[in-house]
C-alpha cells in the first residue's frame, strides 16, 4: 500500500534505482553528516550499505522526485536468507527469536536534513511501518536506536532512565554483546545504569533523548539491557522492542475501537494465527479502520491522505 499526503508519498521501494536512492540518503546522513566510516566503494558510490541490505525491504518517503526519509526492514524470512539480523551483530536476541516467527527488525531510520523541521516525514514513515506490520502480521518489532558519538556518558540521564523504567520483560530481553565492540572500545561502557536511580531526572533524561527514541516510548516500546559502542558507525546504541499487544492504548483505541483490544494476544512459539486474523481484517476488507489509525498518526495532515493498495514490483538485487 502507498499512502499519499499532498505531494508526499510513503511506500516500499519498487526497483533498484529507488533502493539506490535510499542508500544515497543514508550516506548523506550517516557518513557525511554524522561521521560514520565508509569503505572506498561506498565513498565512490556515495551510498551507505552492508551485507544486510540484500534481502531487506526499504520503506521510503518520496517528495518532488526524491527520497527524503527511509527505514530498512528485515523480516524473519529475509534474515534466514542472510544468516541473521543486523541487530545480532550487537545484541543477543535469542529469546525473541525463540518466542515467535512473526518478528521484524527496523534499522537505518533517517530523514533528509532539510525535512527534519517538519514532523510529517517521520510520521509518514511510522504510518508506512505500521501498515507493513499489519500486512505481515508482525508480533514483535525491534531494532537499535542511536546517539551520535562514542561516549554514552553524554546521554547518562536518558540511558539510565530507560534502564530503571523501560527494560523489556526478562523472557524477551535482549542483551548487549560487549565482546563485539570494535578494538579500543571499553566493554565497561556497556552498562546502562550509568547513574544511580536517585540521580536520574526525568525532564533532563527526555531532553537527552533523540526524537526517534521519544517516539518509540510513545508507541509503548521497551528496551534491552546494555549499550553497544559502534565506533565504525560513530554511534552508541540501545536495543528497542515493541510487542504489538503492548502498543500504546491510544493507538489501539484509534485502530481497533477500544484501548485493550489486543490484551488477549501474546508472543507464542508458533506464528500468531489469532493475531493474523485480527490484523488482516482491515487489509483484506474495508480501509475505514485503517484510515482511522492513519488519521491518528498523521494528525492535521490526515485530511489530505490517500491510501492506494498495490502489489509492489520485486526489487531484490
Amino acid at each position: 500500500m502507498a499512502i499519499k499526503v499532498r505531494d508526499f508519498e510513503v511506500r516500499l521501494t519498487r526497483n533498484k534505482e529507488e533502493r539506490r536512492l535510499v542508500r544515497r540518503l543514508r550516506y548523506d546522513v550517516f557518513v557525511t553528516e554524522e561521521g560514520a566510516s565508509a569503505t572506498p566503494e561506498q565513498h565512490e558510490l556515495q551510498e551507505e550499505f552492508d551485507s544486510f541490505d540484500k534481502y531487506a525491504d526499504y520503506m521510503a518517503v518520496f517528495h518532488d522526485g526524491k527520497i527524503v526519509g527511509a527505514y530498512r526492514i528485515i523480516d524473519k524470512k529475509a534474515a534466514d536468507k542472510m544468516g541473521g539480523f543486523y541487530t545480532e551483530t550487537e545484541f543477543n536476541i535469542s529469546k525473541i527469536k525463540k518466542a515467535s516467527d512473526n518478528i521484524a527488525e527496523m534499522s537505518r531510520a533517517c530523514v533528509a536534513q532539510e525535512y527534519r523541521e517538519n514532523a510529517l516525514v517521520m510520521r509518514m514513515l511510522w504510518a508506512g511501518l505500521s501498515e507493513y506490520v499489519l500486512r505481515r502480521q508482525i508480533a514483535v518489532l525491534f531494532g537499535v536506536a542511536s546517539w551520535t558519538g562514542v561516549k554514552p556518558v553524554e546521554s547518562a540521564q536518558a540511558i539510565s532512565y530507560l534502564y530503571y523504567n523501560y527494560l523489556s520483560p526478562v523472557r524477551l530481553r535482549a542483551r548487549v554483546i560487549p565482546e563485539k565492540f570494535a578494538e579500543g572500545a571499553d566493554p565497561r561502557m556497556a552498562k546502562m545504569n550509568i547513574l544511580p536511580r536517585a540521580f536520574v531526572d526525568e525532564e533532563k533524561a527526555k531532553k537527552q533523548m533523540t526524537p526517534l527514541i521519544k517516539g518509540y516510548l510513545r508507541m509503548g516500546a521497551t528496551f534491552g539491557q546494555g549499550v553497544f559502542i559502534d565506533k565504525p558507525f560513530n554511534t552508541y546504541d540501545v536495543f528497542v522492542m515493541l510487542q504489538t499487544k503492548n502498543m500504546d492504548a491510544a493507538y489501539q483505541k484509534h485502530f481497533y475501537g477500544r484501548e485493550n483490544a489486543l490484551e488477549h494476544l501474546d508472543v507464542k512459539p508458533r506464528p500468531l494465527h489469532t493475531l493474523g486474523k485480527i490484523m488482516l481484517k482491515p487489509i483484506t476488507g474495508s480501509l475505514n479502520m485503517l484510515g482511522a489509525f492513519f488519521e491518528f498518526l498523521l494528525r492535521e495532515d490526515a485530511a489530505d491522505a490517500e491510501f492506494i493498495d498495490e502489489v509492489p514490483e520485486s526489487d531484490e538485487e
